[in-house]
């Protein structure tokens, strides 16, 4: 009767197909977090090249609060919007903790700085664990008679 197209005919893309159409620059996220700061690092996909830096004790005032999750997650949201603003929205994120002698554990704002990267806009692509582990004997510092308090 009417000439007006239906609304089952007409084509409404899908979030998936928008989002292959976009083309993605992929970057590296370096995250170090240890017991005493979280430090953000982005570059580009050969990792020579620094594109964003952030790290909990730019974002907060106080150093107690420079390892905790919050300053961790403001740093990681300040180094992703400059990323994006040069052009990378798509990471591979590496995360290390001290390792050697040091804890073989990342940080608490590891989880912290991940997420925050994630809502910020940027695609994940994978996440890796790249802590230093010794695989024979690393002398701890101290020296013969130890650590004297």
């Amino acid at each position: 009767m009417s000439s007006a197209p239906s609304a089952s005919t007409s084509q409404v893309p899908s979030p998936s197909a928008q989002s292959s159409s976009k083309t993605l620059n992929w970057g590296i996220a370096w995250i170090y977090a240890s017991f005493n700061n979280t430090i953000i690092l982005i570059t580009d996909i050969t990792g020579s090249e620094t594109v964003a830096r952030a790290s909990g004790g730019v974002v907060v005032k106080a150093d107690r609060e420079k390892p905790s999750p919050y300053a961790a997650m403001l740093a990681a949201t300040k180094a992703a919007k400059m990323a994006m603003e040069r052009g990378i929205n798509a990471i591979h994120i590496r995360v290390r903790a001290p390792g050697g002698s040091g804890p073989k554990i990342p940080g608490p704002g590891a989880q912290a700085a991940i997420r925050a990267l994630a809502r910020a806009g940027m695609i994940i692509g994978s996440i890796e664990d790249v802590t230093p582990i010794p695989h024979d004997h690393i002398r701890r510092p101290g020296g013969r008679r130890g650590r004297r308090v």
